[in-house]
């Protein structure tokens, strides 16, 4: 068997989406801060943030059929193309003084659409590009490009706001170009396989659904992974406020978010021995359960390196979660139907993030970031309670 690292179609996508990923974390941690430093707003803040995520709700869906009917490298393709386009709108109206809150939000939905046709597409293909022995290797890999590239994003988007509001936007519009070029450049065939006549597009979405209901340790999964990702989605916005309030520059910030990210890397590092040593319940269960610890803790941080440590050792366990979850259903699923059930998972699991985003701006209005940390943690310790279910 040919050696991951020697598989040149694996390399090319993986580089060009180390470079993309980077420029996304970037403008990630920017854009809350923009929000802030043009309304003051945490409300207009977590709406912007919810505009970001509200295609992980309604696009998965409908994608995830798309994705196995067309050219995978196509989808990959035009995702790239066109979230650069849009984000390259964002500095030079900024340049121009005429960028509001709601071009904002435009741009960061489309962001997110692309993300969304670009991760199904991407999912499906890897098993196309990599040998069945070496899927479960792929995904940890592309878990380290994705932590490794939020280690360096979160701080270089604050310093570079901190230079100029326009230049992480900026940087990230090019780093989707880079990423494009990469993909000119794969030889790999990532066309699905061709079938029977396809189903009509309402009918394939409910297939997947249809395929996760009959997997019950994925069905918990995915429940227990829909309230984690509500609760971090959430946190993101909490932090950068509570740094904010503490009199954290912008760049202390970024450090903060990218201290929170190498502690993802690291798990992702870890995540290709952990998840061979460690039965997928264990993970499951106990993963849950460390973050209903770790979360009450944000109370007691005092400045953002601490908020960062705290926020790193959450981020750590996320890693293994995602090899043992993705792996499995990578492996267990017909390609062919791969992005159909990939997208019904992914609207599930990811479509409360806007939900997320809404009800950080709404805490933070009302309450502030104390009492909004202490909602966070009461879901996550409630979800921890019913993950003990899933080990009857």
């Amino acid at each position: 068997m040919t050696p991951l690292w020697r598989n040149r179609d694996f390399v090319l996508l993986w580089s060009g989406q180390v470079v993309s990923t980077l420029g996304a974390r970037m403008s990630a941690t920017a854009m809350p801060l923009l929000v802030l430093a043009m309304t003051g707003s945490p409300a207009d803040a977590g709406l912007v943030g919810a505009a970001a995520t509200l295609p992980y709700l309604i696009g998965h869906l409908p994608a995830g059929p798309l994705v196995d009917r067309w050219d995978r490298r196509r989808i990959l393709l035009l995702s790239e193309v066109t979230a650069g386009l849009v984000l390259a709108t964002v500095p030079i109206a900024l340049w121009l003084d005429a960028l509001t809150v709601a071009h904002l939000a435009v741009a960061a939905f489309a962001q997110g659409l692309c993300f969304v046709f670009f991760g199904l597409a991407e999912s499906a293909a890897l098993p196309m590009i990599v040998p069945a022995g070496q899927v479960h290797r792929a995904i940890a890999q592309n878990e380290v490009r994705e932590r490794g590239a939020a280690l360096a994003g979160g701080p270089l988007g604050g310093l570079l706001f901190g230079l100029d509001r326009a230049l992480p936007f900026a940087v990230d519009a090019l780093s989707y170009a880079a990423a494009s070029i990469a993909l000119l450049f794969l030889r790999g065939n990532l066309r699905p396989e061709p079938t029977a006549p396809p189903e009509p597009l309402w009918r394939a979405t409910r297939t997947g659904l249809r395929w996760i209901r009959r997997q019950p340790l994925i069905r918990a999964a995915i429940l227990l992974t829909a309230v984690s990702n509500l609760v971090f989605q959430a946190l993101g916005l909490v932090l950068v406020v509570l740094a904010r309030d503490g009199g954290a520059t912008a760049g202390e910030i970024g450090v903060m978010l990218g201290v929170y990210a190498g502690g993802g890397l690291a798990g992702a590092v870890a995540a290709g021995t952990l998840h061979r040593l460690l039965p997928d319940r264990t993970v499951i269960i106990g993963v849950v359960w460390f973050w209903a610890a770790l979360l009450p803790l944000f109370l007691l941080a005092d400045g953002p390196w601490q908020l960062g440590a705290i926020a790193a050792g959450c981020a750590f366990a996320g890693p293994v979660w995602n090899v043992v979850i993705v792996g499995y259903c990578a492996l267990l699923t017909p390609n062919e139907l791969l992005g159909r059930v990939t997208s019904a998972s992914m609207t599930l699991s990811w479509g409360v993030m806007p939900v997320g985003s809404l009800l950080a701006g709404l805490l933070l209005a009302a309450a502030g970031p104390g009492p909004a940390v202490l909602v966070l943690a009461a879901i996550m310790l409630a979800a921890a309670v019913g993950a003990l279910r899933v080990a009857r």
